[in-house]
């Protein structure tokens, strides 16, 4: 059987367990943001515009 030399806090790759759960926290963090920032610079008359131009593009394409 293999005996591996495994530290508190840490996996047998010596990941420090610790470290990839705050970066972790900080990614989900980041993300909620970002998704946000978008929907706050999102225009919904100016979409809603393009989409009805894009409708009548496609029936005259059709």
């Amino acid at each position: 059987m293999a005996k591996f030399n495994q530290q508190a806090g840490k996996t047998t790759a010596g990941t420090n367990i610790q470290h990839v759960k705050q970066q972790n926290a900080q990614s989900a963090g980041a993300a909620g943001q970002f998704g946000t920032e978008f929907a706050s610079e999102t225009d919904v008359q100016k979409v809603k515009q393009n989409n009805q131009q894009a409708e009548a593009n496609k029936n005259q394409n059709s």
